[in-house]
């Protein structure tokens, strides 16, 4: 698998790197096996173990062995942490982010981050972005999206903005043009439940 350079960050490698840094980073207590740690941020098993490596070895991360699994988190105690999760937060957190966040949303059958952040993310060249944008197809309250727009703002430090679609206008986008937009560009899939329910 060719690992792809960063476009959200100038201070991260690779998209896969910043992935398993936020998923790690914006995690602290949390300990996953590398397994988990793959699946979570979209990468290969070997690609996580080679990326873990690295950061086990620079002090950023920490593991422990059970059995066959390796366990690895955050390690607290390096003295740069609280920088460099703030850079993680801000260029690979909304994925993560979002996704925990929505799993709490009764309503949401997809969700998925487009705009400038997902063109980043699908290494397209262009200026940091300065906002996160989502869509939410299904019936979650506006309510609802709007604490969950606060509490990810709160999170990741950068402006996120939701706009929800009914379902069946995101089955059939003709003649919308915001959606036909939206489909035609890199976009994230965050949550794809297909049924509207939480």
């Amino acid at each position: 698998m060719k690992t792809l350079p960063a476009v959200l960050s100038p201070f991260i490698r690779s998209d896969a790197l910043g992935a398993v840094l936020a998923e790690t980073m914006l995690h602290p207590d949390r300990e996953l096996t590398v397994t988990d740690l793959a699946r979570r941020a979209d990468i290969s098993v070997p690609l996580a173990h080679k990326e873990v490596g690295r950061l086990v070895e620079a002090g950023v991360l920490a593991d422990r062995r059970e059995g066959n699994h390796r366990y690895v988190r955050v390690d607290r105690s390096h003295p740069l942490l609280a920088p460099m999760t703030e850079i993680v937060a801000a260029t690979y957190g909304p994925v993560p982010v979002l996704r925990d966040l929505l799993a709490d949303v009764p309503g949401v059958s997809t969700a998925l981050l487009y705009g400038s952040w997902a063109a980043r993310r699908a290494g397209v060249g262009g200026p940091p972005p300065q906002d996160v944008d989502v869509l939410v197809v299904g019936t979650a309250s506006r309510s609802d999206l709007a604490d969950l727009a606060a509490a990810a703002r709160e999170r990741i430090g950068v402006v996120v903005n939701v706009h929800r679609v009914a379902t069946e206008d995101w089955g059939r986008p003709d003649g919308n043009p915001f959606l036909e937009t939206v489909r035609s560009r890199p976009s994230v899939v965050l949550v794809e439940r297909g049924d509207g329910a939480a």
